[in-house]
């Protein structure tokens, strides 16, 4: 079985050899090409229209990773469409950054220049591609159980992790899945599977642009293994691969997890296929003469050492026994053989082990060992030693565990739907040469700043596309500023004028609204497709609105935006030079999005404070359902930060329910969260107990006066926000009887308090409950976790470190700069190295 398969994978890979004949990438003509095409080959081909140095540059790894395709029967090529009339793919402006894979005479997949770079991500997402069917994938501990199950017995498994995607080692991966899944036909014994990726970041070949991932941004696969030699090794950034010994074992093994060998060499093409030679090896060989007259292994583990165990008549059983416990320990490291003392074996009596290193040349040398650990350690792997360095360094900060596992999840769906993520190609590029006309050019830019590596920001990308669209044809600009090469513009640097009109982006991603001659505005809900349109949506109309008629008021109250049904204020004034109105007009500017602002003055003001019953000036407020219209007296001399909690306090329902989507602005108050968990109505007497529950909290709030304005009174159905059950579980340890009142968030400390479980919850109860929280007479049932969120990496500009670390570039670099200074009649470059791409 393993002849054919060294013979493919010794062919040259990996760039390992130089081409010497013609090259075997072809370029088609338009007759040509389709002939291929009906001919049922596989086809990755590029339509050219473009000529630039970052098209050579590609076009050279292109031209190189041929060579490397054709012996998996992948035929690489390009069509100049500036010499072809070639109507098809060469009239799609999406071709420009777009290389094609063609399967069955029909397009089977599209891959961006950003992917597809160099020799290696060529390859490796290639084959990734063909192979998507025949490997399977493990996402969780349950999916590898299940395929232990069904191998057992029948089947070993190849079991495979890899850090980043369209590396050498994602390559050599998909290089040997390949092999073992089209050469060996029916015979094949084995499964490859690999567990989930990781959001990749990639690394441009030179002058394509290079792009260094922060320390932490190859996120860590979580897959708790009960198992250890099978667990990912949640602190390495290496890719491993373990072989799971499957084959020989039946389905009523008690153990739930097949008996497990990790590869411990570096990966590549060849030790991945030498580690799976080797697990064919049997596991311990027994022979009758002395170590120094065994034969050196053969091929194919002539480069594996061997391990001597010496054997006596009387204790043949236990001694096998242990050689094959020590052989399990050393599966993929050494070859263990049993050697049972004759008169053919001339080694002294106090020697129990002896071990042979495959170099040349290389003698038998023995020992006396205590235990199995000492003949291991001359074995391990010295990295492992690094890693667990560390694992300890990791287990000094548990509270990153959270962030990264959810990190974990995001980068496990942005890559299950990889194939449906949009190119930010297709939206509009903000840079730093471009900036200020594209703002001047459109009343309002919506932006988004985010890093292309970012598995967050790949996924907010995706709900942003989806609002571009929903918004073509409309006065918004969407735009996307790449904070990975545009450093100096994410982080607000500004060489002359105007300035740039916003703080450095320390967070990513980040969506910020642009106006010109305007300081940007932040948006600070979330990042789901429907929120950020319901902002950007009610962001367009003028904050305030300036209403002259009768006509214009009712317009401006009862219509338009009915699909959100947003707040509404508006604004009284006797005159526009009233000193309120520049207050009134800034806090209108900061709810930009969230309510709709309006300004009345003169006779039209005056007529409308008469008929609410308020003094000039005065503000009426419609919260969002509303069916009438609350007036609140609005003092002349307020700050614009007094009117905005005022309206905010008018707009607050007295018992709102709380949802993922207002949480962030419940806690902006810095009132303490009294809140009412309820469950789901099951039926209509579940219903009526939940109303009845809630009028006693209204009740709360209305007998407590001034005294409850200290707290923000309110309720969380688990049946319309079920994320209420995880925090209600973390705030008292462990989930109580509904319904449940607990009282948190105190701006005096981090205490979580619970009202009596089984006490009925009346007002006069929980008012009475409250009083001994203040007194101090009531004990915390828990307490909210502490720590901070601080940025996940620094701002760098990795491209300006590139041409620091490589000599030869920052050479060029100067030599350029002194032509210019120089008055050279070559036009002037950027001073950043990146703009030119």
């Amino acid at each position: 079985m393993w002849p054919c398969v060294a013979a493919l994978l010794l062919l040259p890979l990996g760039g390992c050899a130089r081409r010497t004949g013609p090259s075997a990438l072809t370029e088609h003509t338009a007759a040509d090409f389709s002939d291929a095409l009906h001919s049922g080959k596989t086809l990755f081909i590029y339509f050219q229209q473009l000529v630039s140095p970052t098209i050579s540059l590609f076009l050279v790894e292109l031209e190189q990773s041929a060579d490397a395709l054709q012996h998996y029967g992948v035929l690489v090529g390009k069509v100049n469409c500036n010499k072809e009339s070639f109507h098809g793919y060469c009239a799609e402006e999406k071709a420009v950054n777009t290389v094609f894979l063609f399967r069955g005479g029909k397009e089977f997949l599209g891959f961006s220049l950003d992917i597809v770079f160099d020799v290696n991500s060529i390859v490796s997402e290639v084959l990734f591609a063909i192979l998507r069917e025949e490997i399977k994938y493990v996402h969780t501990e349950t999916d590898l159980l299940a395929m232990e199950k069904a191998a057992r017995g029948r089947k070993d498994i190849a079991l495979c992790y890899v850090s980043s995607l369209g590396t050498q080692e994602h390559r050599s991966m998909m290089e040997t899945a390949y092999v073992l899944c089209f050469t060996q036909a029916t015979e094949i014994r084995r499964v490859i599977c690999f567990t989930r990726f990781t959001q990749p970041w990639r690394r441009k070949p030179k002058g394509i642009g290079h792009r260094n991932p922060p320390k932490k941004l190859i996120h860590r696969a979580r897959l708790s293994f009960s198992v250890s030699p099978c667990s990912v090794d949640e602190t390495s950034r290496s890719s491993q691969v373990w072989f799971l010994h499957c084959s020989g074992h039946s389905r009523s093994m008690t153990s739930e997890h097949c008996p497990s060998t990790r590869m411990s060499q570096p990966l590549s093409t060849l030790s991945l296929h030498s580690f799976l030679q080797l697990m064919e090896a049997p596991l311990v060989s027994e022979v009758y003469q002395d170590p120094s007259s065994v034969r050196p292994p053969q091929h194919p583990y002539q480069d594996t050492p061997q391990v001597f165990l010496f054997s006596r008549p009387a204790t043949k059983r236990e001694d096998l026994y242990e050689a094959t416990a020590l052989a399990w320990r050393l599966r993929g490291l050494a070859l263990v053989l049993l050697v049972h003392r004759s008169p053919a074996v001339k080694t002294p009596e106090e020697y129990n082990a002896a071990y042979k290193l495959p170099e040349k040349g290389s003698v038998v040398k023995y020992l006396r060992s205590n235990s199995a650990d000492e003949l291991l350690e001359l074995f391990t792997n010295p990295v492992e030693e690094d890693e667990d360095e560390e694992e300890d360094e990791d287990e000094e900060d548990p509270e990153e565990e959270p962030l990264d596992a959810l990190d974990d999840e995001i980068a496990e769906s942005v890559f299950e739907n990889r194939l449906n993520l949009p190119d930010a190609d297709s939206l509009a590029q903000l840079t730093s040469d471009n900036f200020h006309a594209t703002v001047a050019q459109s009343s309002l830019t919506v932006a988004l700043f985010y890093l292309p590596w970012s598995a967050v920001s790949n996924a907010v990308l995706s709900s942003f596309s989806d609002v571009a669209e929903r918004l073509e044809g409309s006065e918004v600009q969407m735009s996307v500023v790449n904070c990975a090469e545009w450093t100096d513009l994410c982080a607000a640097e500004s060489g002359g004028s105007p300035p740039i009109p916003f703080q450095p982006i320390t967070a990513f991603p980040t969506v910020l609204l642009l106006r010109p001659k305007e300081s940007a505005q932040r948006y600070g809900g979330l990042l789901g497709a429907e929120a950020l349109h319901r902002f950007i949506t009610l962001s367009q109309p003028a904050s305030p609105v300036l209403l002259s008629t009768e006509e214009e008021v009712t317009s401006f109250l009862l219509e338009g935006f009915a699909r959100y049904k947003p707040a509404r204020a508006l604004g009284l004034f006797r005159t526009r030079a009233d000193a309120g109105v520049r207050q009134f007009t800034e806090a209108a500017k900061s709810l930009r999005g969230e309510v709709l602002t309006g300004l009345l003055t003169d006779g039209l003001a005056e007529k409308w404070a008469a008929e609410h019953g308020v003094r000039l000036p005065a503000a009426l407020v419609l919260p969002s359902g509303a069916k009438r219209t609350r007036a609140s007296a609005l003092p002349a001399s307020a700050s614009a930060q007094e009117l905005l909690s005022h309206i905010g306090a008018a707009l607050l329902h007295p018992v709102p329910e709380l949802t993922v989507e207002n949480l962030p602005s419940f806690l902006s108050l810095g009132r303490g969260l009294l809140l009412l968990f309820v469950g789901e109505e099951e039926d209509e007497i579940g219903h009526t107990q939940n109303q009845a529950l809630l009028k006693e909290m209204r009740d709360v709030v209305e007998l407590g006066g001034g005294w409850m304005e200290r707290y923000l009174v309110c309720w969380l159905h688990l049946g319309h926000t079920p994320a209420g059950m995880s925090v209600l579980g973390s705030y008292l340890g462990s989930m109580p009887p509904l319904p449940a009142l607990v009282l948190t968030h105190l701006p005096s400390g981090s205490e979580v308090y619970q009202y009596p479980p089984n006490t009925p919850i009346l007002a006069s109860s929980v008012l009475q409950w409250l009083q001994r929280v203040e007194d101090g007479t009531e004990s915390a049932a828990g307490m909210l976790g502490g720590g901070s969120w601080p940025p996940t990496t620094e701002l760098f500009d990795f491209l300006k470190i590139m041409d620091m670390q490589d000599p030869d570039l920052s050479r060029q670099r100067a030599s350029e700069e002194k032509v210019e200074e120089g008055g050279d009649s070559f036009p002037a470059r950027d001073k950043y190295p990146h703009t030119e791409l």
